[in-house]
């Protein structure tokens, strides 16, 4: 499968959007029942893989202050890697480059679709014909985001987002994210006593009209003022949403075009940039295309 002459597959991690994301309650385990609707972009971190005459898996570069076997791109790799094994006895090691694009603590869960990658990529070229349904299982171990990038396609999720039910009905508008430079603690928020976690239940006829708020956004607003100024400005323009838990907000526009003349009235301080909504991920467009 691999796709240039040196033996390099080269696969995207596309980031998502939450297009809302409600907390409905709060479960015995901590965790927070939730429901939100995700699309991805077509903004995306770059990994590239190449198997090994050996056992050994490398990863390049190494992300500073994470341990190699902590990084989740090792993780789903070492969880993938054991299961071939017990199925085949022996298994190749696998080189693995990533190119990072997506911010790191932006809500745009770059981390979740790298892992989400890897497990695709490797399921294919290590030959383990694990079905989807599988690898959700695996990645839902890693993180709760990674089986909706597993699955590769827009949808409403429920519990802690592993619930899944495709939404290739979405549009596909132009985004505007900015990216206030910040980090988001993500397990900071959850347990902000400020937190709304009582939001009404919807169904998916009400979420697809795409109404629905981040209730993560008064928090995350407050706690990090940064977050709070870029929302308020986005908002001159367009209604502007907070993703995930943060830091990244961003406002949807019917053209490219449209998107990129309010980027450029944007003060110049301001990281953004302006992508694609797309209702297939673009891992699955490359990995699962015709031959």
């Amino acid at each position: 499968m691999a796709d240039d002459p040196s033996g390099w597959l080269h696969v995207p991690a596309p980031a998502k959007l939450n297009l809302f994301l409600h907390i409905t309650g709060q479960r015995d385990d901590g965790y927070h029942n939730l429901q939100t609707l995700f699309q991805f972009i077509d903004r995306c971190d770059e990994l590239s893989f190449r198997l090994r005459d050996d056992d050994q898996l490398t990863l390049e570069p190494q992300v500073d202050g994470v341990a190699f076997e902590d990084n989740l791109i090792i993780r789903a790799a070492r969880a993938l890697q054991q299961i071939g094994l017990q199925q085949h006895g022996n298994l190749p090691g696998a080189d693995i480059r990533l190119k990072k694009i997506l911010p790191m603590g932006g809500g745009l869960g770059g981390g979740s679709s790298d892992a989400a990658t890897t497990l695709l990529t490797l399921n294919a070229l290590w030959q383990l014909q694990l079905s989807f349904n599988e690898l959700a299982d695996i990645g839902l171990r890693l993180g709760a985001d990674v089986p909706v990038f597993v699955r590769g396609q827009a949808a409403f999720a429920e519990g802690v987002g592993e619930q899944l039910t495709p939404t290739p009905q979405l549009d596909e508008p132009w985004y505007l994210v900015v990216v206030p430079q910040v980090h988001v603690n993500t397990g900071k928020i959850f347990s902000n006593k400020c937190l709304t976690r009582d939001t009404e239940i919807i169904n998916i006829r009400t979420a697809l009209r795409r109404e629905g708020n981040n209730d993560c956004q008064a928090v995350v607003s407050t706690l990090y003022p940064e977050v709070g100024k870029a929302l308020n400005l986005l908002n001159n323009f367009s209604h502007a949403k907070l993703t995930g838990t943060g830091a990244c907000i961003f406002s949807s526009f019917g053209s490219e075009a449209e998107a990129i003349r309010v980027s450029d009235q944007l003060p110049a301080e301001y990281v953004s940039f302006v992508a694609k909504g797309v209702n297939t991920s673009p891992a699955h467009k490359i990995l699962f295309r015709p031959s």
